[in-house]
C-alpha cells in the first residue's frame, strides 16, 4: 500500500509514511507559549509521516484566538525547541504552521499594544470565542505599505528562528481558512486600490512576496503553503469569477520559488463548504507540478489511497488524530477509531488532549 511507504519531502526530509497530521487548533499554549503538555501531545502523534503544527503567530498582532502559540519571543522559540526534540525522539518530522489571524480576532485575546490588521478595514461577520464568552470580531485597521512589509518580515524572522534555534524541520504558511494571507487573496476581504488589491496578481502579491522572502531565508525546500479554494470559513467569498485563475497564478508562481509543497484544505466535510465548481486540486497540481497534500474525511486505508490515486502525493488527516494518537497503527491494523470529544477541543487542560 502506497500510504505506508517512505516519502522524500524536499531535498533531505525523509517521511516514514505519506500520512500528514493536519494543523489543529487546540488552545493549550498558556500565555501563548508552547509548553511541556504540547510536547507530550505532539510526541504521542509522531508516527505520522509529517506533523503540521497548529496555527502559530509570527506576531503579537496575529494572536486573535485565546491560548494559541506564537513564534516571536525567546520563551516561545524555546517551547518549540522542546516540542521539536520530543517529536524527533520518536523519529518524527514537524513543520510549524505560521498563521497570522488578521481580522479574525478579538482584542481581549491579544497582548496589550497589539493591533488588529487586515488588507482592508472590513469587519468579519461572525464571533470569536474568549475566556469569558463569545464576542464580535474586531474591526481591523487597513494595513499601510509599511505595515505590510513589517508583517512579511515577522514571518521571515519567525521562520528563521524556528529552523535555526528551535530545530523545527520546516514551515507552513497558512494562506487558508480566512486568515491574513487568505484575506489578501480573497476579494471579499481585500478591497484595496493599490498594488496589493484589485487584480489577481495584486491580491496574490502579499502571499508570493512573503513566501519568497521566507524561502530565501531558510531554503525553499523547507517551506510549504496551505490554501482553501472554495472555502467560506471565516467570512470568505467561497466562489468568485477569478477564483480558478487566482490559484493557477499562485501555483505557477510558487513553482518558480520551488516550495516544498502546496497543501489544499477541503472544507466540504469539516466546514460544510459548498461543492467545488472545478477540479481545483488537479488544477493546482498541474500548475504547481510539485508535491501536493490534500485529504478530508480520511479514516480508512481505502480513502487515503483514493487521494493518492487521484494524483496527489500526501494525505492529511485531521480530527481522527485528536482522539487516536496511534492513528497510523490503527489504520494499518484496521482497528476501530475513537471519536473525539468536541467539548474539549479548545479547553486548556490535558483532558481530551493527551489522555486518549
Amino acid at each position: 500500500m502506497e500510504i505506508f511507504k517512505n516519502f522524500k519531502l524536499g531535498s533531505n526530509i525523509e517521511l516514514k509514511n505519506r500520512i500528514v497530521m493536519a494543523p489543529l487548533t487546540r488552545c493549550r499554549a498558556i500565555d501563548n507559549i508552547p509548553n511541556e503538555l504540547m510536547a507530550t501531545y505532539y510526541k504521542q502523534r509522531a508516527s505520522a509521516g509529517l506533523i503540521i503544527s497548529e496555527g502559530t503567530s509570527p506576531s503579537p498582532n496575529g494572536l486573535g484566538y485565546p491560548r494559541i502559540p506564537g513564534a516571536f519571543s525567546d520563551a516561545q522559540i524555546n517551547g518549540w525547541k522542546t516540542i521539536a526534540e520530543a517529536v524527533h525522539s520518536e523519529n518524527g518530522k514537524i513543520f510549524v504552521q505560521l498563521m497570522h489571524t488578521g481580522r479574525i480576532s478579538a482584542k481581549v485575546n491579544m497582548p496589550i499594544g497589539s493591533i488588529t490588521l487586515a488588507p482592508s478595514s472590513i469587519k468579519a461577520v461572525g464571533e470569536m470565542f474568549t475566556e469569558t464568552g463569545m464576542v464580535e470580531h474586531d474591526t481591523p485597521k487597513a494595513m499601510t505599505i509599511e505595515e505590510i512589509e513589517i508583517a512579511q518580515n515577522e514571518y521571515v524572522l519567525s521562520a528563521k528562528r524556528l529552523i535555526n534555534e528551535a530545530g523545527i524541520d520546516g514551515i507552513e504558511l497558512h494562506a487558508a481558512n480566512g486568515y491574513l494571507m487568505n484575506q489578501f487573496i480573497n476579494p471579499k476581504s481585500n478591497q484595496r486600490e493599490d498594488q496589493y488589491g484589485g487584480s489577481v496578481e495584486n491580491r496574490a502579491r502579499f502571499v508570493l512576496e512573503t513566501a519568497k522572502k521566507v524561502a530565501v531565508e531558510i531554503g525553499s525546500d523547507k517551506v510549504g503553503i496551505r490554501f482553501s479554494p472554495y472555502g467560506a470559513f471565516n467570512d470568505m467569498l467561497s466562489d468568485y469569477e477569478e477564483l480558478e485563475n487566482t490559484f493557477i497564478y499562485l501555483s505557477k508562481e510558487l513553482a518558480k520559488i520551488k516550495l516544498a509543497y502546496v497543501h489544499i484544505v477541503d472544507q466540504r466535510v469539516a466546514f460544510g463548504a459548498p461543492d467545488f465548481n472545478t477540479n481545483i486540486k488537479k488544477i493546482i497540481k498541474d500548475n504547481f507540478k510539485g508535491i501536493v497534500i490534500s485529504g478530508g474525511d480520511v479514516d480508512t486505508i481505502e480513502k487515503a489511497e483514493t487521494v493518492l490515486d487521484n494524483g496527489l502525493d500526501l494525505v492529511y488527516v485531521g480530527r481522527p488524530f485528536i482522539s487516536n494518537p496511534d492513528f497510523v497503527k490503527k489504520l494499518q491494523n484496521n482497528e476501530e477509531l475513537v471519536s473525539p470529544d468536541a467539548d474539549t477541543f479548545y479547553s486548556s487542560s490535558e483532558v481530551g488532549y493527551t489522555d486518549y
